[in-house]
């Protein structure tokens, strides 16, 4: 067995750890776009898998796990996937994206008047 730093194995745990807060949020997401999520290709759920998983790495745990991904709008997904784009591509600096991303889905907390 291939010896493998310590600093390696927390990385790769850390890695493990984002892409299992990202699907739990894509599982939450889901449902509440019914049909309109059959209408995501697999590249925009890339791109919001993307988004999300930046957006993780830069909010606090308690933060994140506050956010309601069950409440986002068709709206709200199609501009994270857009954001996702964006800055996939570097034509959006990655913190500006993570800012603009955490600014949507925190508003999912928000109470409907």
């Amino acid at each position: 067995m291939p010896d493998v730093s310590r600093t390696e194995i927390g990385r790769r745990m850390f890695a493990l750890q984002k892409e299992k807060h990202v699907e739990l949020a894509i599982e939450k997401i889901r449902p509440n776009l019914g049909s309109e999520w059959k209408r995501l290709s697999h590249k925009d759920i890339e791109m919001l898998k993307h988004i999300l998983g930046a957006a993780w790495v830069s909010i606090d745990r308690p933060t994140w796990e506050k956010i309601a991904f069950s409440r986002m709008s068709s709206r709200d997904v199609k501009d994270l996937v857009a954001i996702g784009t964006g800055s996939f591509t570097n034509e959006i600096d990655q913190r500006t994206a993570v800012e603009k991303a955490t600014s949507i889905m925190l508003k999912t907390n928000e109470n409907p008047l």
